[in-house]
């Protein structure tokens, strides 16, 4: 299969762009083997055909397959242990078995170890073209089916949590794992990287999602008064208590309490603090009573916990208390595969917002983004895609609406093309991947470390995208 050709001042045709399916043939007749290869080839799909079971799983192993046609009887390996191999490697691969010893039996048991569909030789050209090509309709529309929940989740409003790198596969493999146990968490991470909204998605995918979740910022309240806010107060506590005020703590009591820069907490307040994750119970202001509560307390911080409590600005049981569970939100400048999703994510989100069509952003626009190094992290690339959309004339974000310290990012050699529309996770894979091996003189090894990824993972893409240097 030939690379698409980008050209280098044209839009991109996304529906040009998609790869075409493979579909393998392990036959050790070679006969039969060039036989069915032949009868495939009118399909849209690119047809593997291998002399052996063996190879058949070494190809397995490094490429994805969308549909196997295999022999049942073959020397060593035969077509059953392919395709419990197939449907072990990929779930999505669709296995068609052919023998000429068709019994019932073999054929209920292929059926039930998962494969698609069963042929007896001698068979028909067109019954195996037509059995081949539904089992390429069930793998494509098994695909769109699993992007479309993916983007779903990624991207719905209820759900602002964006990512799909390695890092942020981890952030929330921790928020499932901190949503299902009713403990304390600690969420760190620098400012404007989303820890508000990682909390949030804590308390929504717990138990306790049904009652309330109470923020509130230890830095943004004065030290006088942030007790107060979090206890409540009796009358009469200190003048202008006029009447007894319940705090943050009964609010949310049956839900989640989030501290978020807790690391701002006084001494004073951490002790207190410490007393309502130890025993459930606390004092309002000016009360003799203990009062007891259910809540959860999540807590975040941007600095360095255990540096604060070498200084003696923190307690060290407090901390201790909280990071049952930490879930660490990596800087965006970490997890810049994230970019163009989030990029593209706040631009659908502001066009709607604004009531200003768009249409998507040049890839010099894209490349300046990849290229900042995002200090104010997820919260500044919102508000800079928010200025991009106030400030463009027509429907493509161009790099006259970027601030001048991105805009410098975008001057780089070696522009693939012009205009880039909203897109798959695939497609940046692809745009990126071409473009580092382009700016390398084709070094995988160079290209992997500029890319972020290993050298086994950057060969693998390549031939699954089939991109030549």
């Amino acid at each position: 299969m030939q690379a698409a050709k980008l050209s280098e001042t044209e839009p991109m045709d996304l529906s040009s762009r998609a790869e075409r399916p493979v579909v393998m043939v392990t036959e050790d007749d070679p006969a039969m083997r060039e036989l069915v290869t032949s009868v495939l080839e009118e399909l849209d799909a690119d047809v593997v055909p291998m002399s052996s079971s063996t190879e058949a799983l070494d190809y397995l192993e490094s490429h994805d397959v969308a549909v196997v046609v295999t022999d049942l009887r073959m020397p060593r390996i035969d077509g059953m242990q392919v395709l419990a191999f197939s449907r072990q490697r990929n779930p999505l691969t669709q296995v068609i078995m052919v023998t000429g010893h068709a019994t019932v039996e073999s054929a209920v048991e292929t059926l039930k170890a998962g494969a698609f569909d069963y042929i007896c030789k001698p068979f028909e050209n067109v019954e195996l073209r037509v059995t081949v090509q539904r089992a390429l309709d069930h793998w494509n529309l098994s695909r769109e089916n699993i992007r479309l929940r993916e983007e779903n989740r990624v991207f719905s409003e209820g759900d602002t949590i964006i990512g799909r790198s390695a890092p942020m596969a981890e952030v929330q493999r921790l928020i499932d794992a901190a949503s299902a146990y009713d403990c304390p968490v600690l969420i760190t991470g620098e400012s404007g990287c989303g820890k508000e909204l990682v909390a949030r998605q804590v308390h929504l995918r717990s138990p306790r999602r049904d009652a309330s979740f109470v923020a509130i910022n230890c830095a943004a309240i004065p030290e006088q008064i942030i007790e107060s806010e979090l206890f409540g107060y009796q009358k009469g506590a200190f003048t202008g208590a006029e009447r007894a005020k319940p705090g943050l703590f009964e609010t949310a009591n049956g839900g989640t309490i989030f501290l978020d820069e807790i690391n701002n907490a006084s001494l004073s307040l951490q002790a207190k603090l410490l007393r309502v994750l130890q025993d459930a119970t606390f004092y309002r202001l000016g009360d003799t009573e203990p009062r007891q509560v259910n809540v959860r307390v999540i807590a975040a911080t941007n600095r360095d916990v255990p540096e604060l409590i070498t200084q003696g600005e923190f307690r060290e049981d407090l901390y201790y208390r909280l990071r049952v569970i930490e879930i660490h939100i990596p800087a965006l400048r970490d997890r810049r595969d994230d970019v163009p999703l989030l990029a593209h994510y706040f631009i659908d989100k502001y066009a709607r917002r604004f009531d200003k069509p768009m249409e998507g952003m040049t890839t010099r626009v894209l490349g300046a983004l990849m290229r900042h190094d995002w200090p104010g992290n997820v919260r500044e690339l919102e508000n800079v895609i928010q200025r991009t959309i106030i400030l463009s004339q027509g429907k493509v974000i161009d790099v006259d609406s970027l601030t001048p310290e991105i805009a410098q990012g975008s001057e780089v050699s070696g522009r693939a093309i012009d205009h880039m529309q909203p897109q798959t996770l695939e497609e940046v894979e692809v745009y990126f991947i071409r473009k580092a091996l382009r700016e390398t003189g084709g070094d995988r090894a160079l290209s992997a470390e500029i890319l972020g990824i290993d050298k086994s993972t950057l060969w693998r893409k390549i031939k699954r995208y089939d991109i030549e240097n």
